[in-house]
């Protein structure tokens, strides 16, 4: 593939070319201004589905140790360059040539320590758009794209827990052997068109690809050949400028919680430590715990005879109902609807059983 070819790859799948930079809105602005800027360095269950699978949920992200998935298409023109592939003793360099745009930028630290202790893979094809992000806090996140109908969920998670699955992926059908990007790994089919496939743990990782959608085994075997390892920063780049950013939590909280009233102790500065996350996710999981903060205070006030209080905690739960993420949220997904029916449950004085689970408190 010439450079030449590859740079207008990169401008086909770019929504945010210079043409349209001016048309941002407040969030893609302010990423972008973050990507470009330099300032001095210093983040077996299935995982929130796309809708054309369900309605999203945090249900299984939230409670237990989800799946989770990594891809990620070119966003901000930057050109891909596979860094450190498995079997190559030496790292690519940090940054990557482009045609205009660079991939120098600096990032804070924290995100991007997320980065280097992720697979860092990117769809060299043009057209694939992230439609899910989350996770990305220890060895585990999920970023799903879809193009013309077909979805792709890059899953990765604890090279620990890579025995378990492949034990379970050999009930699904007899593994074929294939690499990505020289990383090896084996293919599983679910059916004719569904397939995944499970590459070696590196790094401290695994990961899983899975598709969604009508696929051919031709079209999935053309989409491994074209999914590449890349640097931290060319990675980060690609990240879509609506998706939470560790350095960008503070910033998205303050919108999410404009109107929502905070149970006691409830310490905002640590949402910043719920990883990588699209607008969906980042609202799941700060809702989540503000409603875990409620009923853990309607708890202790019960037991303490704390009527005030109590009434405090059934008031602030009962007024969700007119919390503007989740009504922001109900449309896409079930997220809204599971945190009302546990709220309403609590706020009428019923014993709130298993709303650990139905929240994901910690």
């Amino acid at each position: 593939m010439t450079d030449e070819h590859l740079d207008r790859m990169v401008r086909d799948a770019d929504p945010y070319r210079p043409d349209v930079i001016t048309h941002l809105d407040g969030a893609a602005q302010n990423l972008l201004e973050e990507i470009m800027s330099a300032p001095t360095l210093e983040p077996v269950a299935e995982p929130p589905g796309t809708r054309s699978r369900r309605r999203r949920t945090v249900l299984s992200g939230l409670a237990s140790a989800s799946v989770a998935a990594a891809v990620l298409a070119v966003v901000f023109g930057v050109s891909i360059v596979k860094s450190d592939p498995p079997g190559r003793g030496e790292a690519s360099p940090e940054t990557s040539p482009t045609s205009g745009a660079t991939a120098t930028a600096a990032y804070s630290a924290m995100v991007l320590k997320a980065a280097e202790e992720s697979p860092r893979l990117l769809i060299d094809q043009p057209g694939w758009k992230a439609t899910t992000v989350y996770g990305f806090a220890e060895k585990e996140g999920t970023i799903a794209f879809s193009n013309s109908g077909l979805q792709l969920e890059m899953n990765w998670y604890p090279a620990g827990q890579y025995d378990g699955y492949h034990k379970d992926r050999l009930h699904v059908s007899k593994p074929e052997q294939v690499t990505v990007d020289g990383w090896p790994g084996d293919l599983f089919r679910y059916s004719a068109s569904d397939f995944a496939v499970m590459l070696k743990p590196r790094d401290g990782s695994f990961v899983e690809l899975r598709t969604g959608g009508t696929w051919t085994r031709s079209e999935f075997d053309r989409l491994l050949a074209d999914v590449v390892r890349v640097d931290a920063r060319t990675w980060l780049a690609a990240l879509p400028a609506e998706i939470v950013t560790p350095g960008r939590a503070n910033e998205q909280a303050a919108k999410v919680l404009a109107d929502v009233p905070l149970p006691p102790g409830f310490d905002a500065a640590a949402l910043g430590a719920l990883g990588t996350n699209d607008a969906y996710q980042f609202g799941a999981k700060v809702t989540s715990r503000v409603g875990c903060g409620w009923i853990a205070e309607w708890l202790r006030a019960k037991r303490a005879g704390d009527d005030a209080a109590l009434k405090r905690a059934a008031d602030a739960l009962r007024s969700s109902h007119t919390w503007k993420v989740l009504h922001q949220m109900n449309d896409e997904g079930d997220w809204p609807e599971v945190f009302w029916e546990t709220a309403d449950e609590v706020a009428a004085g019923k014993s709130p059983a298993g709303y650990r689970d139905a929240l994901g408190c910690e």
